[in-house]
C-alpha cells in the first residue's frame, strides 16, 4: 500500500501558565492511502491532539509529520490552510453547521471558500446520501443523525483525500451512528483514506486498522 501519512517522531503540548503540558509524546506512525483507520484510547490520551496535527489544525514542538510526501511540519498558517482545503475533510461530534444556513448552504460553503461555491456539487453529495429531499432545510429542523450526514457531506465538498472524523457518533443514537458509520464504509471502499478518533468500540469496527494511544504515546496496534 502507497505511504500517505508518516510521523517522526512527534511531541505536542500546551503551554498552562508557566507550565508545559505534554500530551503527545515522540509517536512515529504510518498510514497508506485508502486505509479505514480508528485511533483508540481514554480520555486524556492525546488522540483529538494527534489528530489536530495529522488535520493540519496544529503543529507540532518537534518531529516531522509527511503528508503525500510533503513535510507539513514547518508549513506557514496560509500554507496549513490551503492543504486542510485541497486534502483533508473534518467529520466532527457536535456537526458544527451554522444554524442561519440551510443545508444546501452548508455543505457549499467549503467550496466557497476554495474560490469556486459549487451548490449542484453540494445538492448532488446531499442526494447520495439520502437527505435530497431536505435540501433547503435548516439544521434545527434535522435530527441528529441527518446533521451529521450534512457534516459529512460538507466534508466531502472539495473533494478530499482523507475524511477525519472525531468521535463522528458521539451525539447519536444507535441507529443514527450505524448509518453514519455505513457511510464512512462506503467512502473507504470510494477510496477515500479515514482517520476516526473514537473510545467506542463498535464505532471503531468498522476500521480496518486499530492504534491505540495512551498518555501520549502509541501503545499498540
Amino acid at each position: 500500500m502507497e505511504k500517505l501519512i508518516s510521523l517522526k517522531n512527534i511531541h505536542k503540548g500546551y503551554q498552562l501558565g508557566s507550565t508545559f503540558i505534554p500530551v503527545i509524546k515522540g509517536i512515529d506512525m504510518e498510514i497508506g492511502r485508502g486505509e479505514f483507520v480508528a485511533l483508540m484510547g481514554p480520555s486524556g490520551s492525546g488522540k483529538t491532539t494527534l489528530m489536530n496535527v495529522l488535520g493540519c489544525l496544529d503543529t507540532p514542538e518537534q518531529g516531522a509529520y509527511f503528508l503525500d510526501g510533503k513535510d507539513v511540519s514547518r508549513m506557514e498558517e496560509d500554507e496549513l490552510a490551503e492543504v486542510r482545503n485541497e486534502h483533508i475533510g473534518f467529520v466532527f461530534q457536535s456537526f458544527n453547521l451554522i444554524p442561519d444556513l440551510s443545508i444546501l448552504e452548508n455543505v457549499s460553503l467549503p467550496s466557497f471558500y476554495a474560490g469556486s461555491e459549487d451548490i449542484a456539487k453540494a445538492q448532488e453529495i446531499l442526494e447520495k446520501i439520502g437527505l435530497g429531499d431536505r435540501l433547503h432545510h435548516y439544521p434545527s429542523e434535522l435530527s441528529g443523525g441527518q446533521r451529521q450526514r450534512v457534516a459529512i457531506a460538507r466534508a466531502l465538498i472539495n473533494d478530499p483525500e482523507i475524511i477525519l472524523a472525531d468521535e463522528p457518533t458521539g451525539n447519536l443514537d444507535s441507529q443514527s451512528g450505524q448509518d453514519v458509520m455505513q457511510i464512512f464504509k462506503q467512502l473507504n471502499e470510494e477510496g477515500k483514506t479515514i482517520i476516526l478518533v473514537t473510545h467506542d468500540t463498535f464505532t471503531s469496527s468498522f476500521a480496518a486498522r486499530h492504534i491505540n494511544l495512551k498518555d501520549g504515546i502509541l501503545v499498540k496496534e
